[in-house]
């Protein structure tokens, strides 16, 4: 328990009043410093400095020189064959002979051609793969190579089914590669 102070020595008390007092005393003291003491007057140094001129001067617009290009990259070298395996080759007589009579080339082979199958676009209802999208990804075989590289993202594949269900065709139209893209195209030809 706490012992009330006495109020004939507690200092916190005088406080606001000691400030109020030392208030009124230094306005009051610089009412009469300005009133006894309206001027001041102040004497003027003089000091002489020569003054300095400046020339100025024209300077030429310069051009800043380009750099000059890196060097060429040196060649890749390439490894010779060891003096063992040159002696080995025999070199055949290259000159032409003008009155040598040479055969015609045979003629060209007639390649044979496809029919071009018909793809519908719109039709009534639009064939599924046999076990649909389902039995596709089940299929899909990650690639190690994607899985060592850390690739992830979505493969778009085109497939073009027939009425039985089978897939005729199919084309990667947006790929992420790490072999992920043939994964995918083998898995929609699968099935």
């Amino acid at each position: 328990m706490a012992l009330p102070k006495n109020p004939k020595v507690d200092l916190k008390l005088k406080y606001k009043r000691a400030f109020e007092i030392s208030l009124i005393l230094a306005l009051a003291l610089l009412i009469v410093s300005f009133k006894y003491f309206p001027r001041f007057e102040s004497k003027s140094m003089g000091v002489e400095v020569p003054q300095e001129l400046v020339a100025v001067e024209d300077v030429d617009i310069t051009k800043q020189e380009t750099a000059p290009p890196p060097p060429p990259k040196p060649p890749i070298p390439i490894e010779a064959p060891s003096d063992d395996e040159l002696e080995d080759i025999e070199i055949e007589n290259t000159d032409i002979d003008m009155e040598e009579v040479v055969a015609p080339p045979p003629p060209p082979v007639a390649e044979e051609e496809e029919i071009p199958v018909e793809f519908f676009v719109a039709v009534e209802e639009m064939p599924e793969p046999i076990g649909g999208i389902a039995a596709i990804q089940q299929k899909i075989i990650y690639p190690e190579i994607a899985k060592r590289a850390g690739v992830q993202g979505r493969v778009y594949v085109k497939a073009f089914v027939d009425e039985s269900g089978n897939v005729q065709k199919a084309d990667v139209i947006k790929g992420i590669g790490a072999g992920c893209d043939e994964a995918a195209v083998a898995a929609v030809i699968e099935n």
